[in-house]
């Protein structure tokens, strides 16, 4: 088993330092304290400072905890607050609807299941906790996309082609992403896999920003009557969504 890399142990000692003592600490301080020579410190500071975790004050010289890491910090507050928020919502979206239930967040281009929900029968099923999904070719990342700007600038440069009808082109995805923002929801059809057609909605923060999006997940033989989303399935999950919501805080929509 690798061992672990002794300069990272090193810049999470400091950190903790900086968070657990004085609120601004000299280098010298630093180095004393945790017994490291002042150019090792310095070294790892100066990496520190140049992502964000760490801020040096122009005056004294001092250091103290970056906002970078304020802003990691709330993105894991707010990623366990909504998967916390939604547990018996979700439940309660994969007994009404029959399906299995999944949350998603924008991450790293594309869209990381933060909760799921198996469906309500007895087959055998896997979990997908931890799993990333495509943007454009899942109704949880057409969503983010229509919702999320920030979604947008994380978009792979070529769209890459899942099935036959993985949309591709990005005239037509924008143009989708506008059907989606005017309705409110989002349908893909065999569009991530085949035989698998997904239904989703947007979960909004007090703010109002979009968190993530809550959808279900099944065959398209089920999920699809004519080749159109039942309203009673539309509406469970647009009511979950805004369920959700409503518990973070968000105003009606």
């Amino acid at each position: 088993m690798p061992g672990s890399i002794q300069s990272l142990e090193r810049a999470a000692a400091i950190l903790r330092l900086l968070a657990g003592g004085e609120r601004q600490l000299a280098l010298s301080d630093v180095a004393v304290t945790l017994g490291l020579a002042k150019g090792t410190v310095h070294g790892i500071l100066r990496t520190l400072q140049q992502e964000g975790f760490v801020e040096q004050d122009p005056e004294t010289g001092r250091y103290q905890l970056g906002a970078e890491l304020l802003r990691l910090g709330n993105s894991y507050l707010d990623v366990h607050e909504l998967r916390a928020r939604s547990l018996m919502w979700a439940d309660d979206l994969a007994r009404v609807s029959g399906e299995s239930v999944r949350i998603g967040v924008l991450h790293q281009g594309g869209v990381l299941v933060v909760h799921h929900v198996f469906r309500p029968d007895d087959s055998r099923q896997v979990l997908e906790v931890g799993a990333m999904r495509p943007l454009h070719a899942t109704a949880l990342g057409k969503v983010l996309l229509a919702f999320d700007p920030v979604a947008h600038g994380e978009l792979d440069e070529e769209l890459k082609s899942f099935t036959r009808r993985t949309l591709t082109d990005r005239a037509a995805l924008e143009r989708e992403c506008g059907l989606i923002r005017e309705r409110g929801w989002a349908g893909e059809r065999e569009e991530a896999v085949e035989g698998v057609a997904g239904l989703a909605a947007p979960i909004r923060d007090r703010r109002g920003t979009p968190m993530g999006a809550v959808g279900i997940g099944g065959a398209v033989e089920r999920l699809t009557e004519r080749g159109e989303f039942p309203a009673r399935l539309v509406a469970a999950v647009r009511e979950a969504s805004r369920s959700i919501s409503r518990d973070l805080g968000a105003a009606l929509f």
